[in-house]
């Protein structure tokens, strides 16, 4: 088991426990690395020394080559075309921040047969670009057979009585409710065991740029957080070790490297 199959696994054990309806529902890039599988707050459970590894694994899996996740077929071609190259660009995924994902039935159903099963009863995720849910598997040779052998079961299983339909329909209003609830607590409400809350920085009159997916900053505003992708831009990462550091720190509280390298 690498990496990105040990970040598959605890994703899928986070999203059971904490958002459940995103085992069938689609979500922002954004969300996955900065709200629901933050590096600062999940690095041990990853097992991940530094944030170069976080973002390297991160770019694999979002890429779909495993067949973890359903993706749109630019991203799956960009990124895949980046982890092809001999120095993969992991910052790529800033790129896509407001692209959806989803998690893939097959391989779900693979990992954790009672994750699939409560999802069973749901339609199979489609993204906006029309990529479906057995597309994935064919990105997979491992996934493919199984995906083909599963097919018709699934086909006679598909289309769920009137009534079930007229009460799955009156459950999504209610489930997209709760998601967007789910999405804004856990990015407001403070993490066991997280840093204090940092400084905001005062962006220049004269405007900034987003060092992660380069979007105009508000010029001469006090700001937390990036408008656009919601990364914090009031941490910064050691180039040496990967730990997180206060926006104006000059040295690294770990290793002692300068900051200023990054």
């Amino acid at each position: 088991m690498d990496d990105v199959d040990r970040m598959y696994r605890h994703l899928v054990r986070t999203v059971r426990a904490t958002s459940p309806q995103l085992l069938t529902q689609p979500f922002q890039v954004a969300d996955l690395y900065a709200t629901i599988l933050p590096y600062r707050l999940h690095r041990r459970d990853l097992g991940l020394e530094t944030n170069q590894d976080y973002e390297m694994a991160m770019l694999e899996l979002l890429s779909g080559g495993r067949g973890y996740l359903i993706v749109e077929n630019r991203m799956r071609e960009v990124l895949g075309e980046s982890l092809r190259s001999p120095n993969p660009d992991p910052q790529l995924i800033r790129e896509f921040a407001s692209s959806r994902v989803a998690l893939a039935p097959e391989a779900l159903n693979q990992l954790d047969p009672d994750a699939a099963a409560a999802a069973s009863s749901a339609a199979a995720p489609t993204l906006p670009t029309g990529v479906p849910a057995t597309e994935a598997a064919s990105t997979n040779p491992r996934r493919a057979a199984a995906a083909a052998g599963s097919a018709p079961a699934a086909a006679a299983t598909s289309a769920p009585a009137p009534s079930t339909r007229a009460a799955s329909t009156s459950a999504q209003p209610a489930d997209r409710s709760a998601s967007v609830r789910t999405s804004a607590t856990s990015a407001s409400a403070p993490a066991s065991g997280s840093r204090r809350a940092s400084r905001p920085i005062t962006v220049s009159p004269t405007g900034e740029s987003c060092p992660h997916c380069k979007g105009e900053l508000p010029a001469g505003r006090q700001i937390n957080f990036c408008p656009h992708c919601g990364q914090d831009l009031t941490v910064q990462h050691c180039p040496a070790c990967g730990s997180e550091l206060e926006h104006d720190w000059k040295f690294c509280v770990t290793c002692g490297r300068a900051a200023a390298a990054s």
